[in-house]
């Protein structure tokens, strides 16, 4: 037994080195899924999977768009950025799967899917006003279901049976007056992400808050009787700034508590920090501390669950685009292809654009702590006048390694917005039709750097520009990500064909 658990005791804090914020988890006989954020990324609302908490792999999207409209098109200038679906609530009722979550001021609703297959998903979908921020849809043992909401002053709504709305003849009430309490008298992020749970008769209010002047992120515990209160709250934990989440159990009997760590430009990455049960309390972590190490099976690697390597070739029958991918905003399906070329992806131009960041069809993944390095190879033969194509280390402050055509000439280039600003660093002209990208990114203790370089026959690699300092900025609200990127701003009508895309750590 003591071999076992010694071989047992292997699993890693952080269990995911990239970012997965905002984490709702449930368990389904000894399966545990979860969802997580990504905001302005199309699919949205991922669903994870896993059988032994540690390993996870992407097995769905709760959406394909929140809707048709320009901020989440990327036309007339405008877009979601930081916006877009926020914190979701993972659930499993009477056989059924439901997930809500809600688009902070575009659209503005509150969203609420359902499916009996979470892996094959099928969701049905319905939304309605008004947007209830970080909201958790709860099943009481009565039969009601709720959604408690806010920030703070956290407020309870009863939703119809069906789950289609709010029921219009029972008020809104305020659940907890001051539930960043706990945590002092002034702070600075007011007590939110709200994650109910019932355990042994008693109900428990999962929230995270910061005290004053931004200290460290705390998680914040109320417990209950009866949903309606007396609510009693507590500190849950305090140790660098792990916080928001909830309650898992393990089917041999175990408690977890979920939460995540903003690490710096990698994003927002879990943690799972063990739970005993003290006086009907949680108590979580060891000594107060999130350990290091836990006794769960070893990570084998996000690779290739939660990103990966892509060659670009389709057999028939499979997806267009594995899961691991997401795309900056709505996509233009009409302007993207994988069967027009066998084994490449082509990015094609219909459209003039000034900023990268209001482009179209810039295709995403995460970026891995604490080392991670993104390549391609790019066919650039077919590129028109104007047209800038490659390889990016994507947030506000982005930094590019790709090819620009400029009087029929083209140009590697490498460009970085450090400043706010786009500056082209550096360039070099180029006479072949083929060629090679990198990024290497470095989040070790929070260095957050990557460097960008290219090469002409895929061996001798040449840097190009200088080391961009990568910054987690909150108008993005999201971890920095490898992107596929082109578009045009002279002449449209050109495309870029990648022909793969690799990811090594």
């Amino acid at each position: 037994m003591l071999v076992q658990a010694v071989a047992l005791a292997q699993a890693q804090n952080p269990i995911i080195f990239a970012d997965v914020p905002d984490m709702s988890m449930i368990r389904v006989g000894k399966n545990y899924y979860m969802s997580s954020t990504t905001m302005h990324m199309n699919p949205g609302v991922p669903i994870m999977k896993s059988t032994d908490l540690v390993n996870w792999k992407i097995i769905n999207y709760a959406y394909d768009s929140l809707g048709d409209l320009p901020a989440l098109n990327l036309t007339e200038g405008k877009n979601i950025y930081s916006r877009g679906s926020w914190a979701s609530s993972l659930r499993y009722h009477k056989g059924m799967y439901y997930l809500t979550t809600f688009a902070h001021d575009i659209p503005g609703e509150t969203y609420i899917f359902k499916t009996q297959d979470i892996e094959k998903g099928n969701w049905q979908r319905v939304s309605f006003k008004p947007s209830y921020h970080d909201n958790t849809l709860f099943f009481d043992d009565d039969g009601k279901v709720y959604l408690i909401h806010g920030g703070d002053r956290l407020k309870i709504v009863e939703l119809n049976e069906d789950l289609k709305g709010v029921k219009q003849d029972v008020p809104e009430r305020v659940l907890i007056e001051n539930a960043s309490e706990p945590a002092g008298k002034n702070v600075s992020l007011a007590a939110e992400g709200s994650q109910l749970f019932k355990v042994n008769g008693k109900y428990y209010l999962f929230n995270i808050c910061a005290p004053a002047n931004w200290g460290m992120r705390t998680v914040i515990i109320h417990r209950a009787d009866n949903i309606n209160g007396p609510w009693e709250g507590k500190i849950g934990l305090q140790d660098r700034g792990i916080a928001q989440g909830g309650l898992i159990d393990t089917h041999d009997g175990r408690w977890f508590s979920y939460l995540f760590r903003d690490f710096g430009a990698v994003g927002r990455i879990p943690y799972l920090v063990p739970v005993k049960w003290q006086d009907c309390w949680p108590v979580l972590g060891q000594n107060g501390k999130a350990p290091d190490t836990l006794d769960l099976p070893i990570s084998k690697g996000l690779i290739p669950n939660l990103v990966a390597s892509d060659e670009f070739n389709r057999k028939k029958g499979q997806a267009a685009l594995p899961l691991v991918w997401q795309w900056n905003h709505n996509q233009d399906n009409k302007l993207w292809s994988i069967q027009e070329r066998k084994g490449y992806l082509r990015l094609k131009t219909a459209r003039i654009d000034t900023s990268f960041v209001q482009a179209r069809n810039t295709l995403t993944q995460r970026t891995i702590g604490p080392l991670s390095t993104g390549s391609t190879l790019l066919d650039v033969s077919k590129m028109k006048e104007g047209d800038f194509a490659g390889l990016s280390a994507f947030q506000k402050k982005f930094g590019q390694v790709g090819v620009k055509v400029e009087n029929g000439q083209k140009f590697i280039v490498m460009v970085s917005a450090s400043s706010g600003k786009a500056v082209e660093v550096q360039r070099v002209s180029l006479t072949q039709k083929y060629i090679y990208l990198k990024i290497d990114c470095d989040f070790t203790d929070k260095r957050d750097e990557a460097k960008f370089s290219y090469s002409i026959d895929g061996k001798v690699w040449n840097p190009i520009g200088n080391t961009l300092k990568m910054v987690y900025d909150i108008p993005h609200f999201m971890g920095y990500r490898f992107g596929l990127f082109n578009y045009a701003t002279k002449e449209t009508g050109g495309y870029a064909d990648f022909d793969w895309f690799r990811i090594k750590t």
